[in-house]
């Protein structure tokens, strides 16, 4: 199911919208570099092209992440 989550990027709110299985993932990947989630997020913010959508960037973050076994 697809849900809306709120994070804290640099001092500023802002939400996206993943679905559970993802969200899931991105705690999994987040515990395993040892850093919150929003930590993990605000990575994948800073390095996201312009323009592009936070919710797609994490998805895809998420994806290349297995397909290169973590």
């Amino acid at each position: 199911m697809l849900r809306k989550h709120s994070v804290t990027i640099n001092g500023h709110g802002t939400s996206y919208s993943i679905e559970d299985e993802f969200q899931a993932e991105l705690s999994r990947l987040a515990k395993a570099r040892e850093i919150p989630v929003a930590r993990l997020i605000a990575m994948i913010d800073a390095a996201r092209p312009q323009g592009a959508n936070l919710s797609s960037a994490i998805r895809l973050h998420v994806l290349e992440a297995l397909r290169a076994g973590r």
